[in-house]
């Protein structure tokens, strides 16, 4: 019996008549990814299953190294294949981590592949997935297309030059491909070397004299209008938490200069100069009508070592426990007291802090956009099927889960649009449950017409992308 069934993950007939009848056919707007802009523009062909699915993903190294795989074959210099190799001989002992369900569901829709993955069946596996990949509609572009995507945005730093973003546009391609803005490394202040070679790229990118903060300040909003002109609509943030010790202008300048100087910020200087700098992008993002994304609460690279010897998002980062709500609560006051409150999604990677998360919001909502602030999709560790869960019942119990935008990819692999499935699959299991149950109406139109929202629509709705 093959493992990835019509019905998988379809618990009830109510389940399954909402996923096959309003989620299934649903299109993909994957509104905040990491994939390579270049790959798209440039329509890659991909050599080999390792370099499609094993290349850049480190859910698969931490699970590698947990089952004793040393490191050559996980982010070294071994073969492709030997690492492959490796990959399948791990797979079974993932049962119950959601990279077992996410493997095999990869599997069967861009290969059709039905077998499980082991060491005994990887040969087999690796010969059928390359003969396919040589083929013409396994480029990263067919990809998109097979998967129904309409829209993606990627995660650009503001230094970029966006050229794949404007190739794309000019190429008829149907997939629109959006830029968005992520200046984290401009709160870098306490990393007075890294800081000023960004700075540097900064001035040369916006083609404004940053020899003042007043100048920094310019020269991003130069780089934002240009991301604009290009079509961004959203931002993004990735923070261990809001920062909300509001300073002056003139006391953030003054952190602005030490560190121009090559004096590294004080954690306290660090904190002061990132929350000015927070409203600022605030103001921007709300002045043009953008949504603003904050991933909260991951703790990055705890294992300094291999960080050090093998660079940041190689799978050495967990999640924190840093105090959240007073934080974030004064953050969104100060930009609702200056009118300047973006539309914003909130995406938090602990589980402790889901309801903490899901009320805030509430206090926050108005203005005439339904579902004006989010609480994101699960995050990170909270992309799988439990933590959905958790995710969408917090939502539900103390906000409106109909306003809800949805599940993204979060990836760096080309391989991850079935987390699309995935995610519509645990929506309607659970609404379908209760539905058997009584504890929802068995009014399939009504249930359903929530989840086709959900699946897609709020997020068009609420986005605002120009497609």
């Amino acid at each position: 019996m093959n493992f990835i069934q019509e019905d998988f993950l379809l618990s009830t007939p109510s389940a399954r008549r909402l996923y096959h009848g309003f989620a299934k056919d649903e299109p993909i707007l994957d509104y905040h990814n990491h994939l390579p802009p270049k790959d798209i523009a440039e329509n890659r062909q991909f050599r080999n299953l390792f370099e499609i699915w094993l290349e850049g993903d480190h859910y698969k190294w931490r699970a590698m190294r947990a089952n004793g795989v040393e490191e050559r074959l996980c982010t070294g210099d071994a073969d492709p294949l030997e690492k492959f190799l490796a990959w399948a001989r791990t797979v079974p002992e993932t049962l119950r981590n959601p990279l077992y369900h996410w493997t095999h569901l990869e599997l069967k829709r861009y290969f059709g592949i039905d077998e499980l993955l082991d060491e005994s069946s990887a040969v087999r596996v690796w010969e059928k997935a390359n003969s396919m990949l040589a083929t013409g509609g396994m480029t990263t572009q067919g990809l998109l297309r097979k998967f129904n995507v309409k829209a993606l945005c990627t995660t650009d730093d503001p230094t970029d030059t966006l050229e794949h973003h404007l190739a794309l546009a000019s190429s008829g391609f149907n997939v629109k491909v959006f830029p968005a803005f992520r200046p984290d490394k401009a709160l870098q202040v306490h990393l007075p070397e890294a800081f000023n070679a960004w700075v540097a790229r900064l001035e040369a990118a916006a083609g404004v004299s940053v020899a003042s903060y007043q100048g920094f300040l310019e020269a991003l909003k130069a780089r934002h209008d240009f991301f604009a002109a290009v079509g961004c609509r959203l931002s993004d943030h990735g923070l261990n938490h809001c920062f909300a010790d509001f300073v002056s202008d003139a006391q953030a300048a003054a952190i602005f200069d030490r560190a121009r100087g090559g004096h590294a910020a004080t954690p306290e200087e660090q904190a002061q100069f990132a929350s000015n700098l927070m409203l600022y992008f605030g103001q921007l993002d709300a002045a043009k009508g953008w949504t603003k994304q904050l991933h909260l609460g991951a703790r990055r690279g705890v294992n300094t070592r291999l960080t050090r010897q093998l660079g940041p998002d190689t799978g050495f980062d967990s999640m924190g426990d840093w105090t959240q709500v007073d934080t974030l609560g004064r953050y969104l006051d100060r930009l609702e007291q200056e009118n300047a409150l973006p539309k914003m999604v909130i995406y938090n990677n602990n589980p402790v802090d889901n309801y903490a998360f899901a009320t805030m919001i509430g206090n926050f909502q108005g203005g005439g956009t339904p579902g004006k602030v989010q609480f994101g999709s699960g995050w990170w560790f909270l992309d799988q099927k439990e933590a959905m869960e958790m995710q969408l019942n917090a939502l539900s119990n103390v906000g409106l889960l109909s306003r809800f935008i949805g599940m993204l990819t979060d990836s760096r692999s080309f391989m991850s649009f079935p987390r699309h499935e995935y995610f519509r699959r645990t929506l309607c299991n659970l609404l379908g449950r209760e539905m058997e149950s009584g504890e929802l109406p068995g009014d399939i139109a009504m249930v359903g017409g929530m989840v086709r929202r959900i699946c897609y629509s709020n997020a068009k709705d609420y986005l605002g992308l120009p497609y």
